[in-house]
């Protein structure tokens, strides 16, 4: 052997021992350390070297294998009929180099009909039934021996334990994928997070572990689905004359075939169809990593026939992967338009799902140490469609001696705010909420609107404009503005600004509780500000309550007492909201009724339309007389107030036996309280 043989031989046993090794790691350990692509990209070196040096192959070698062998401790499945793998087409141009050998070897030059079927990321799987019934299920192991999983196998729900219609040969083989749902794969993954278990990298290796559990029990509960791509018989003449038609038939016999497959006339329309089912991918409720393209005619998948490892009328136009491996340069922490802080991955760029990504998700603190990422880490990230990239794993094996564990900072990377992550709560959040430049746009949109101090005419458009242009940093800001700094702004006439200013004016008096509910504070809603002013009366004491205080107010627990001293605990809101006293706001107080109010604890249900008042200001009302208004009709429910056509909720009432009042008992109630419409 010469010295260059000597050295090719050397880089095939290398390749050969690295996809040995990748292929007991997915098979076996279900613990995939590389990501399809750089798997393909070996394999396809593997492949290259191999042709160029015949004489070096070698029986044992993974070209003249179909797949990996399973786990031996199933029982072993010889196929009958080998269940051979595709080759893959990377780019347009390989497709047509397949189409162009199907045309030299059937010596036509009439368009080819292929059948197109989305490559779906799972498990291959042979089905055999006798006489109807299904008796034996193996995986697809090394192509000629496989793993017996009928038991798992006959507890997936779309795997039909009898086949249906008179016409079913005596024998009949069927294959098929079995794979996990999006859905269902991100379910499961919670459980086992929850659980404390190791969870999965993609849906694939779900459905692959799932399968090859020893219990059929644990298989039972994981939400695997089957779908069939081809049939076999031992007398094919009582097989339809074309591929598609087959399928057809096998879904008459109660399998399910994929509804996206369709025909293609030639390697144009295949391309299309590539191309259709590309732009579908994120969209799909299940993965897929490419197309397959077969011949449709039998008779000329037979003329065709078979290379050692897959046959010459089929082939896999692989998607762009949307997984890869890349390093984590570093952690940052964002923040968002609510307060909420998120850790981003900094990642040594890398191509994936069609673009090269150098940042990525990774949630929150909960899932960093769940994936136990630190920085230096080799990582598997991820790319769906659209998705935003996430980091999915840790190859611990890679990790470097000087790796650095990731902190959450304690203050806001953006205002310096106290960062606070409540009890119970998987997200930490910037507390800085009035003043967090981060969170100006939401901060004024939510203050200015309907329910909070309802600023007519300032929407999210002249919210996104003001900020831009930093006229308005805070909602103290809005008070400054004039008619003169708004008609500077495109398509803001004189008319308009008027209006607007004449709008932020008029909200310089709000009702206490409007004021809290408008300052944003975390788990503070309508109820609980008018709660919070009911039990207080002013702001100041508000401002200066402790959390067990503020827990004894009805509706507040741990955790809103919690975000409502973290607020007031702020130095940057409360310099907004002495700004928003020096422009001008004064929010009224509350009178404290130090006896209690007389409907406190109870809950009124208002139905129909009243004559003398709207639902809503009956609403406030009885809000102020203590009483809780609900939308729906309990047993637990003290008085029902019906006006006219009332509905349902009337109807249930009178059923629960709720006492139910018209309006001028309603009236009658409310004087006996010194309340009213007028009052």
């Amino acid at each position: 052997m010469s010295q260059g043989e000597h050295t090719v031989a050397e880089q095939i046993l290398r390749l050969r021992s690295q996809i040995d090794d990748h292929n007991y790691r997915y098979y076996v350990l279900d613990d995939p350390q590389i990501p399809d692509v750089d798997y393909d990209r070996l394999f396809r070196e593997l492949q290259a070297l191999e042709s160029e040096h015949p004489a070096l192959v070698t029986p044992d070698s993974p070209t003249q294998r179909v797949g990996a062998m399973g786990d031996t401790s199933f029982d072993a499945i010889t196929h009958r009929i080998p269940m051979l793998s595709l080759d893959n087409a990377f780019d347009e141009e390989e497709l047509r180099e397949f189409d162009r050998r199907i045309h030299d070897r059937l010596k036509t030059d009439q368009a080819i009909t292929y059948v197109c079927e989305p490559k779906l990321d799972g498990l291959a799987v042979s089905l055999h039934y006798e006489q109807g019934l299904l008796v034996r299920a193996a995986t697809r192991g090394d192509g000629y021996v496989g793993e017996d999983i009928t038991g798992n196998i006959r507890t997936i729900p779309s795997v039909p334990l009898k086949l249906r219609g008179e016409a079913v040969p005596e024998l009949v083989e069927v294959r098929g994928e079995v794979y996990m749902p999006k859905a269902g794969f991100e379910s499961l993954n919670r459980t086992l997070t929850e659980q404390g278990e190791k969870t999965f990298v993609n849906p694939r290796n779900a459905a692959a572990g799932s399968l090859r559990q020893k219990n059929s029990a644990v298989t039972a509960r994981r939400p695997l689905e089957m779908c069939a791509y081809s049939v076999a018989v031992p007398d094919e003449g009582v097989l339809p004359a074309t591929h598609w038609d087959c399928l057809q038939r096998v879904r008459d016999w109660g399998f399910r075939i994929n509804p996206e497959m369709r025909q293609a006339e030639g390697v144009e329309d295949c391309l299309q169809a590539y191309q259709a089912l590309l732009d579908k991918r994120a969209d799909l409720p299940y993965e897929i990593d490419g197309i397959v393209f077969k011949v449709n005619r039998l008779d000329l998948q037979a003329e065709l026939g078979f290379v050692s490892r897959a046959p010459r009328w089929a082939i896999a136009h692989k998607f762009p992967a949307e997984e890869a491996l890349t390093v984590l340069e570093g952690v940052d922490f964002q923040v968002g338009r609510t307060g909420a802080v998120t850790p981003v991955a900094r990642l040594k760029p890398v191509f994936v799902g069609g673009v090269t990504v150098s940042n990525a998700t990774l949630h929150n603190m909960d899932e960093i140490r769940r994936l136990d990422v630190h920085v230096g880490d080799t990582v598997f990230v991820r790319r769906a469609g659209d998705v935003i990239p996430q980091v999915v794993k840790v190859v611990l094996d890679k990790r470097p001696a000087n790796a650095g564990v990731v902190e959450r900072p304690t203050a806001c990377p953006v205002c310096q705010s106290d960062i606070v992550q409540i009890e119970g709560e998987a997200v930490a959040r910037c507390s800085g909420g009035l003043f967090c430049p981060a969170q100006r746009k939401e901060a004024i949109r939510h203050y200015a609107s309907r329910k909070a101090l309802d600023i007519e005419g300032l929407g999210e458009k002249w919210i996104d404009i003001l900020v831009e242009r930093e006229m308005v940093k805070t909602v103290a800001d809005l008070y400054t503005l004039d008619k003169f700094d708004l008609m500077g702004l495109e398509r803001m006439g004189e008319k308009s600004a008027t209006n607007l200013v004449n709008a932020i004016h008029d909200s310089k008096q709000p009702e206490l509780w409007r004021f809290i509910y408008a300052l944003g504070i975390r788990e503070v809603g309508e109820a609980t500000a008018k709660a919070l002013a009911r039990h207080y009366g002013t702001l100041e004491s508000l401002m200066q309550a402790d959390e067990e205080s503020l827990q004894e107010v009805a509706d507040v627990g741990p955790i809103v007492a919690g975000h409502v001293r973290s607020f007031f605990d702020q130095a940057h809101n409360q310099e907004t909201i002495a700004a928003l006293r020096e422009n001008g706001v004064a929010w009224q107080q509350e009178t404290v009724d130090a006896g209690g109010q007389p409907l406190e604890g109870q809950t009124w249900v208002l139905t129909g339309t009243l004559g003398e008042m709207t639902r809503d200001e009956a609403k406030a009302i009885l809000e102020r007389l203590g009483a809780k208004v609900s939308g729906s009709v309990s047993g637990k429910t003290s008085c029902v107030v019906a006006g006219e056509s009332a509905g349902s909720k009337l109807t249930k009432a009178q059923s629960l036996g709720v006492k139910v009042l018209d309006e001028s008992e309603f009236a009658s109630v409310l004087a006996s309280f010194g309340a009213g419409p007028a009052t």
